[in-house]
């Protein structure tokens, strides 16, 4: 025989309306926080690699794993870092991300596509696309 909560489950009446992906943010959509410790991990079955993680303290009393983007950076225990939500899908209990060229993290270096994930500003001379309107004529 199903139990109560068996069987309201089932019967599709029970709904978690308070279910949070990202509990430790607290509704908001980055958090400030000083790293506790900085590891690798080694992701789930099919893939293999060593992927950057860090433990991080939050400022509401929170402690998180959150995966470090990018490749190279510059950050060890004490550091200032901005949490924001987004899985690493390949590695088990880390559900939230570092934010790179916030605080004390530090930005990608040469990095050309996707610049505002890794805190990357625009190299001089480098244009990727000029609007119709401001083109010159080279006549």
């Amino acid at each position: 025989m199903a139990s109560l909560k068996q069987s309201v489950h089932r019967n599709k009446i029970y709904k978690n309306f308070n279910f949070s992906r990202t509990p430790a943010l607290t509704k908001r959509s980055q958090v400030k926080g000083i790293v506790s410790k900085v590891t690798t991990m080694s992701p789930k079955k099919p893939n293999s690699a060593s992927r950057h993680v860090a433990k991080v303290k939050l400022t509401n009393e929170f402690s998180v794993t959150a995966r470090v983007p990018g490749i190279g950076y510059v950050c060890s225990k004490y550091n200032r870092v901005l949490v924001n939500g987004g899985r690493a899908n390949d590695l088990p209990g880390v559900g939230y991300s570092l934010v790179r060229g916030v605080y004390d993290f530090s930005a990608v270096i040469f990095k050309r596509k996707r610049r505002s994930i890794y805190g990357t500003s625009r190299p001089d001379n480098y244009t990727k696309h000029v609007r119709r309107c401001f083109r010159t004529s080279k006549a």
